[in-house]
């Protein structure tokens, strides 16, 4: 709406309001502290209520647009041609083309509840937000709190001074109490009765304070570095591993230099996994807040602000880029090859049945190329099919736990990224025979000359077929009773009973060698 059609109020003759708060140092609370008023709240001022990193733990304008990238990947090239016409433009832009579901956004609970306290005494409360208005009345449609919204209407930016401007028009100079969190709401401030403040540091309460009487200060704990590196899934690097299978194939692995490239070549693709993490997670803001565990990660909880995520992106691509150079600049094009692949899959892919495991396989190869371009040792024919069909079945077991998960949330009509619940069997299926080809490859491995010819005893290859056909069933079980709650590679590298297999695996290929 443009505006909130009512006078200013007159408060001139309103009853002082007393505050228990007391000076603003004293005010630093994780929990608000109700102000103890003898005026009743139908007397008190309007409360105005800012929106992004406010009342929301988020930005919207960040919300929406990755909202619309996920949506229509295309539009993205028309953001820069938006932005031209201004910030206000670029939000109308953007919002027009998407509807984010509210209702799954990270709000600040303690703040919210405030509000409805307020509103319960009959008190006026307002939402004024540089976002853009068909968004902010999304919002307020869902939250049923406010009396009014101002916000960006596609030409006024609202926000700054054109905030304070707009307020002290509808309201009068110190005539409505302002909730904010930045310090581009210092000139709200200024024209506020009172100040109420989320999650700010020192710097900011200090410059409020020399502005406006601090009323309550809303503050979340702090993110811990482990919550940064958690966006970063580390825990996913074990499979980058992978780029060392070439030397450990060809009885190489006592050579320091070719150890170091394949190092190298790991510590790359760490980057550009995790950056295709970190773009993943902040496209998939609203499924993930609908995963009974997803919905903890720091972007979707709202524990760490989005433009982390920007700033990381370039970063990750660039140190990755240089890291891949010293193996060689081949290396380079199989990662640029890795990352468009990843980008593709996120954008796109990951919804297409069928096709996204067949790329989640092929990702996966793709390290072991990397390693052996990295060392020079080109890559047997065995180990290229191989690899294949055992990753497309943990590729199928990935999609088949998702929908076991979804199905404990939505019941039968569970679905999950492109399959529904009636798939489950089929991917079962095609997962168990993808992993049994696997291992006829491996017997096939064993009968054939180059085995002989790499290893002294290859009759003792042969006790690998069980030991892999059995990790493959105990990994279809795992999966089928609902107990895998992470990748399959990560979760076999936790799982008992799969690091006993890898331990006599290895075992079974010394005796071999």
């Amino acid at each position: 709406m443009s505006g909130l059609n009512y006078p200013p109020p007159d408060f001139s003759s309103a009853p002082t309001v007393p505050s228990i708060m007391g000076p603003f140092t004293s005010a630093r609370v994780s929990e608000p502290q109700r102000t103890v008023s003898s005026a009743p709240s139908s007397l008190l001022p309007p409360l105005v209520v800012d929106l992004d990193d406010t009342l929301l733990k988020t930005d919207l304008l960040l919300e929406s647009f990755f909202s619309l990238l996920r949506r229509a990947p295309g539009a993205a090239l028309a953001v820069p041609f938006w932005l031209l016409k201004g910030r206000a433009h670029l939000k109308r832009e953007i919002a027009s083309r998407v509807r984010l579901d509210v209702a799954l956004l990270p709000y600040r609970t303690a703040l919210l509840e405030q509000l409805r306290v307020e509103r319960g005494k009959g008190r006026s409360i307002v939402l004024a937000t540089a976002s853009d208005e068909l968004l902010a009345q999304q919002v307020a449609d869902h939250l049923q709190l406010f009396d009014g919204v101002l916000a960006s209407d596609g030409s006024t930016n609202l926000s700054g001074e054109r905030k304070r401007e707009r307020l002290e028009s509808q309201f009068g100079e110190r005539g409505f109490d302002y909730a904010g969190d930045g310090s581009i709401d210092l000139a709200v401030w200024s024209s506020a009765r009172k100040a109420i403040v989320a999650n700010p540091n020192p710097r900011l309460l200090r410059a409020v304070g020399k502005v406006a009487a601090v009323e309550t200060v809303f503050e979340d704990s702090r993110p811990r570095f482990a919550e940064y590196v958690k966006t970063l899934r580390p825990q996913q690097w074990l499979k980058n591993l992978l780029v060392l299978v070439p030397v450990l194939a060809a009885h190489r692995f006592n050579e320091p230099a070719l150890l170091i490239k394949s190092f190298l070549v790991f510590a790359a693709f760490c980057c550009y996994a995790s950056c295709g993490y970190v773009f993943n997670d902040l496209l998939d803001l609203s499924a993930d807040r609908r995963h009974p565990r997803k919905r903890l990660r720091p972007f979707a909880s709202g524990r760490l602000p989005l433009s982390y995520g920007l700033v990381m992106i370039p970063a990750l691509l660039v140190l990755g880029c240089v890291l891949a150079a010293f193996g060689s600049r081949l290396v380079v094009g199989i990662l640029l090859v890795y990352l468009t692949l990843t980008l593709t899959y996120s954008l796109y892919i990951k919804t297409v049945a069928l096709l996204d495991c067949l790329v989640l396989a092929g990702l996966y190869t793709l390290r072991i190329m990397a390693g052996s371009t990295a060392v020079g040792i080109w890559l047997s024919p065995w180990l290229l099919a191989f690899s294949m069909f055992l990753f497309v079945s943990l590729a199928f077991v990935k999609r088949y736990d998702e929908l076991v998960v979804m199905r404990g949330i939505d019941g039968d009509h569970a679905k999950a990224r492109g399959y529904e619940m009636s798939d489950a069997e089929l991917l079962a299926s095609k997962g168990t025979a993808s992993g049994y080809a696997a291992a006829l490859v491996l017997a096939l491995y064993i009968s054939s000359s180059a085995a002989k010819a790499l290893y002294r005893r290859p009759e003792f290859m042969w006790f690998l077929v069980p030991l892999l056909l059995y990790w493959v069933g105990h990994m279809w079980l795992v999966a089928h009773r609902g107990k895998m709650i992470d990748d399959p590679l990560v979760f076999a590298l936790r799982d008992q009973t799969s690091r006993i297999v890898l331990v006599l695996m290895l075992g079974t290929a010394l005796l071999a060698t």
